[in-house]
């Protein structure tokens, strides 16, 4: 069971709100090394430097529609 949760996506909402620099950065080494690893991660976010530096597509959503997707890798 363990190895099947294993793989399941992970769903992040805002992960690097109110933490301090180094504590963002520490976030974000830590998401880009389960990235190399082949994880997924689906991050909600509305700071577009983390989304910049982290994702590989990102999408747009208003009011429950996509409005926008934009494959960045």
């Amino acid at each position: 069971m363990s190895m099947v949760l294993r793989d399941i996506p992970k769903l992040m909402d805002e992960p690097m709100n109110g933490l301090d620099n180094q504590g963002v950065q520490d976030m974000r080494e830590l998401f880009l090394k389960l990235k190399e690893e082949g994880k997924t991660i689906i991050l909600a976010s509305h700071n577009r430097e983390d989304i910049a530096v982290l994702c590989d597509t990102v999408v747009e959503i208003d009011h429950g529609r996509i409005i926008k997707e934009e494959h960045t890798a």
